[in-house]
């Protein structure tokens, strides 16, 4: 023990004699201490330039990166919204365009179907005119065969009863003779054809 207190001992000496004497300096500036203030500031300063050139302008560059990159989305945003306003308002216009047409289309579509519907009516009716001219023209033509049949039964019916009258009126021997006279003023070709 006694050999660790003279260790100790002694270092408190050299400490003492180390210690500058601070009589007569103002704050205990001594040139030392201003010599050292200087060394630090010179390595602080360029500590700060090292740092500056190797941590704070890859930082700065970094951050001006990331400026320029929120500024350039921003532009973007901004003219995709332009662009997005002006595709609702096209959108909105060919809408109405679409709405326009549709209402064309079914006003045309009913302006043709009224004109069909005319043209088949018209046809229904000259088809109607053409049956019903059609059917007169055969109920004439039924009127004249009945006409026809008419007199051909009464000209039948005169017949017999002419005959009847002659048959009783006239002899057999006059019948004959008539029937010979009828014969030879028609001639014998006539029945022979």
């Amino acid at each position: 023990m006694s050999g660790s207190v003279t260790v100790f001992g002694r270092l408190a000496f050299f400490a003492k004699e180390a210690e500058p004497k601070m009589e007569g300096y103002i704050f205990g500036l001594t040139p030392q201490l201003l010599l050292d203030a200087l060394i630090l500031l010179l390595a602080v300063g360029f500590m700060f330039f090292l740092l500056s050139y190797l941590l704070f302008n890859p930082a700065r560059d970094l951050l001006n990166k990331r400026r320029e990159l929120i500024r350039k989305n921003m532009e973007d945003a901004a003219k995709e919204r332009t662009d997005a306003i002006n595709f609702k308002a096209e959108y909105d216009e060919k809408l109405k365009n679409a709405e326009k047409e549709a209402e064309a289309i079914l006003s045309e579509g009913r302006k043709k179907a009224l004109k069909r519907e005319d043209e088949i009516v018209a046809e229904a009716k000259a088809e109607a005119a053409r049956i019903m001219e059609r059917a007169d023209r055969e109920i004439e033509l039924e009127k004249s065969k009945m006409k026809d049949e008419v007199k051909q039964e009464m000209v039948a019916v005169a017949t017999v009863m002419a005959g009847k009258f002659v048959a009783a009126s006239l002899s057999d021997e006059q019948q004959a003779k008539l029937i010979d006279d009828a014969l030879n003023e028609m001639g014998d070709d006539t029945w022979r054809s």
